[in-house]
């Protein structure tokens, strides 16, 4: 019938399509969005707080921290999908032995992903496009995010559980705490305290761990359909195969993503120098503000599409599609909006540097420039993971940063060099909206054919 929620049940199979999108993705929005700050408060304490150079460390760390979300998204996003499925279906049992897989992956995963990159830091950081003036920063930083992975990779995982559970209001609460954890701990640590950029990365780690004993404790009630309980930590192949091989898609994009900073980092570093890496961090920074709005929506749509495809309701399953794309493409154009008319207000909130600031003022024109489509881009994709359609989404999650956007990065800067009077590292940063431009007309070409199949 439905999905249960604080007691009462959510009828997804057939309650009014704008409300049940509505009541899932304003958590989904808040929390996400919280969480796009909870990284911005991070970067503008340590802009304000350590200088212009830190900012350029903590934008070294970007790859890892998306390679690390890469393995969260992996379990998490793939556990919550399958649950949801699961549940559409009314297999409890089963979906709570997905519950137990996914907290035992996260262990796994999450130790040995910190053992490694702790080992290889300095190297990897210099790799990511480090120098002597940033490598400290960006060491300091690392270390302590990456001591306290598995707590960042189990806090991410539940969270994704508890708002396919029924749950979204709980998980925004958690990533709410989380926020505000973040914001009275940073100036404490970092001023309070003088433990500069390494106070930060406590600050972080402290506040994900507070919001981790909640959910613990909210899914071991003995009313949740799906909670803890013994039995269910057991890894099982054929489960865990199917929450990785939905995962794969995210993952696969994260991936992707953490290749894309490392190319653009050194890129950047090549052409424009460590400052042009801080310029990029705050830029970067603020584009996430929107795609986490937009990925609070995908939250909300996945829960909706995945039961009324589980219960072959394809009507309803177009309709809350219809209803996401429209509310992104807003989302992503007063992005765009913001980025071209005001981007000097924006880069402000980071830093006081002169040039830090003309640089990244400049650069988020040019990121900005083809913003409005980039929603529709990422609801495809997550709209296809919905549905099962894991190669097409895979696909769709790859084309933006590996088909387009890394030769891109190879070949504009030499262009921009021969062909125009600008600098090479313009060429860098204007591969970024030439690759979205491109990855929308594939995902307009994939949800076609999708959807023809489906009308037929």
């Amino acid at each position: 019938m439905g999905e249960v929620r604080n007691g009462g049940e959510i009828d997804l199979g057939k309650e009014r399509i704008r409300t049940l999108l509505i009541r899932y993705s304003v958590p989904g929005i808040i929390a996400m969005t919280s969480s796009s700050l909870y990284n911005m408060i991070d970067s503008i304490f340590i802009g304000q707080g350590v200088g212009a150079l830190a900012i350029s460390g903590l934008a070294l760390t970007f790859p890892l921290m998306n390679l690390s979300a890469a393995f969260g998204s992996l379990v998490g996003v793939g556990g919550a999908a399958r649950i949801s499925m699961l549940m559409g279906r009314r297999d409890l049992k089963t979906a709570s032995k997905v519950l137990g897989n996914v907290v035992s992956l996260n262990l796994v995963i999450g130790l040995l992903f910190a053992v490694v990159t702790l080992w290889y830091l300095d190297p990897i950081l210099y790799f990511f496009g480090a120098s002597p003036l940033t490598i400290g920063y960006a060491r300091e930083y690392a270390q302590i995010i990456l001591l306290g992975n598995i707590i960042t990779h189990m806090y991410m995982g539940l969270n994704a559980v508890l708002r396919a559970s029924g749950h979204p209001r709980q998980s925004m609460m958690a990533t709410i705490n989380t926020v505000i954890f973040n914001i009275l701990l940073n100036p404490l640590f970092i001023y309070g305290f003088g433990w500069g950029i390494r106070g930060a990365a406590i600050a972080t780690v402290l506040s994900q761990f507070i919001s981790l004993v909640w959910q613990l404790k909210l899914l071991s009630r003995r009313n949740e359909p799906i909670r803890f309980k013994r039995g269910i930590y057991r890894l099982h192949g054929r489960i865990a195969h199917k929450i990785l091989a939905i995962g794969l898609s995210p993952f696969i994009m994260n991936v992707a993503a953490c290749l894309v900073v490392i190319f653009v980092n050194k890129g950047l570093k090549t052409y424009g120098g460590d400052m042009m890496i801080g310029a990029y961090g705050i830029v970067n920074r603020m584009s996430f503000i929107f795609i986490m709005i937009v990925m609070g929506l995908n939250q909300g749509m996945q829960p909706i599409a995945g039961y009324n495809y589980g219960a072959g309701q394809y009507t309803r399953m177009l309709k809350v599609l219809k209803l996401t794309l429209a509310g992104a493409t807003l989302v992503t154009t007063l992005g765009f909006l913001l980025g071209e008319l005001l981007p000097h207000f924006a880069v402000t909130w980071f830093t006081s540097d002169r040039e830090m600031t003309d640089l990244a003022v400049r650069g988020m024109r040019i990121v900005f420039s083809f913003f409005p489509i980039v929603g529709f881009q990422m609801v495809t994709s997550n709209f296809l993971q919905s549905i099962g359609r894991a190669h097409k989404a895979i696909f769709l999650s790859v084309s933006r940063q590996l088909l387009f956007l890394m030769p891109a990065l190879l070949m504009l800067p030499t262009l921009f060099a021969e062909y125009t009077p600008w600098n090479s590292a313009w060429g860098v940063w204007w591969a970024m909206p030439l690759s979205d431009l491109l990855a929308a007309l594939v995902a307009e070409i994939l949800l076609y054919t999708e959807l023809r199949r489906f009308r037929e």
